[in-house]
């Protein structure tokens, strides 16, 4: 991506109107990169507000790869909600709706790329190619969660909102140190954080050092419209994207319910990022279809007629469209992915359902490296008070 001047469209600028706002990401909206149609038209490429030019080159057979992507990260995270609500997990944070912005940047990323997530990234870590069960025994609390980030190129999730921002930032700058920007084979980090994080300190300061140090990162901002409770309006005035022009680094806002226009901007930026050409900002519009979590009741912040206005857009829907105009996919192919979707699901259910219990006193077991003279007493008297429990009706 060519890096131009990132001010131009920010400075002078008014907050727009509140109804100007809401109608912000429609299609032909010049501040939108997208290269799909909500009813499935192709477009052969769109230009950022730097002048880059984008588009895609895919196989008859990647495109349906992708579309397999998002109805089968759709279809496990429908299975872990449902999981949920039946009491088998404590809490699960769903993605409906954001298929498109997770899938088409976690398949931009290389083989050697690193990404920090949310507790929202299904997606991308199913891109990465992380056994899906794996978050879902931490939300079951059977475990920490655990996979090796050094194996997969993929941290572990963060529920701290917007600290992996800077966890990402500090990594990103030991890339530069350690001489692994600067060509083809470079190294680039991508940070994901959603609409409301953006408000938070952890962020900006991310932004202030990315910036100043010309950090290898990019940061993927998922607006999906919704800070729990809180409307994009009460978190910015201006485009989340135009924000990076006051760090020094270019901002794009790609349409995050289009996967073909998520994969070019995150891959443009990700190659500029290890050719050393710093940090940048991509704001992927999107919506959250269902709830923050499962904790979360949406009814009681927003109208039916925005969900149904916005499921108009849906990422699946508009992937299958277009296969279907092309003549790249059939009733048959799509069938075929529907049952292997459901075939999944239920084999995640079922390796959900047998994991055993955790034995309470491990709790302690990774505490610290070599332990403590503190945390062994703590352990003691743990145990004591288990022990204290056998053989009585408790």
């Amino acid at each position: 991506m060519a890096k131009g001047d990132p001010g131009v469209t920010a400075r002078g600028r008014r907050a727009a109107p509140r109804s100007k706002r809401a109608a912000a990401g429609r299609v032909g909206d010049p501040e939108l990169v997208q290269l799909l149609t909500p009813e499935g038209d192709r477009i052969e490429s769109a230009t950022g507000p730097d002048g880059t030019e984008y588009r895609v080159d895919f196989t008859d057979e990647e495109y349906r790869g992708l579309y397999r992507d998002l109805v089968l990260v759709r279809k496990l995270d429908a299975e872990a909600t449902a999981l949920q609500r039946q009491g088998e997990l404590g809490l699960w944070a769903s993605l409906l709706g954001q298929e498109a912005a997770q899938v088409g940047s976690g398949r931009a990323l290389r083989t050697q790329d690193m990404a920090f997530p949310t507790y929202r990234e299904h997606g991308v870590l199913y891109c990465r190619g992380i056994d899906p069960i794996m978050p879902l025994s931490l939300f079951r609390g059977v475990d920490q969660g655990g996979w090796d980030p050094n194996e997969f190129k993929f941290n572990m999730y963060t529920i701290v909102i917007g600290a992996q921002t800077l966890h990402a930032t500090g990594y990103a700058m030991g890339v530069t140190i350690d001489g692994r920007t600067g060509s083809d084979d470079g190294e680039a980090v991508i940070a994901y954080f959603g609409d409301g994080a953006t408000s938070q300190g952890d962020v900006n300061e991310a932004f202030v050092w990315a910036g100043v140090f010309n950090a290898p990162l990019v940061f993927f901002c998922q607006n999906n419209q919704y800070a729990i409770s809180e409307p994009l309006e009460k978190q910015t005035r201006i485009p989340l994207y135009q924000r990076a022009a006051g760090f020094g680094f270019p901002g794009v806002r790609v349409d995050g319910n289009d996967v073909l226009a998520t994969y070019a901007v995150t891959r443009a930026a990700l190659d500029n990022a290890r050719h050393g050409q710093g940090p940048s900002l991509i704001e992927a519009y999107t919506y959250r279809m269902g709830a923050h979590t499962t904790s979360d009741d949406p009814t009681r912040y927003r109208i039916a007629s925005e969900v149904e206005a916005w499921q108009a857009k849906d990422p699946i829907a508009r992937m299958r469209a277009f296969l279907g105009k092309q003549q790249l996919a059939d009733d048959t192919f799509f069938a075929e992915v529907d049952e292997q979707a459901r075939r999944e699901a239920v084999d995640l259910r079922e390796r959900v359902l047998a994991m055993p219990d955790p034995d309470p006193v491990s709790m302690f077991d990774h505490v610290y490296p070599n332990g403590s003279p503190l945390l062994d007493q703590q352990r003691e008297q743990f145990s004591r008070y288990l022990e204290s429990f056998e053989g009585s009706a408790h």
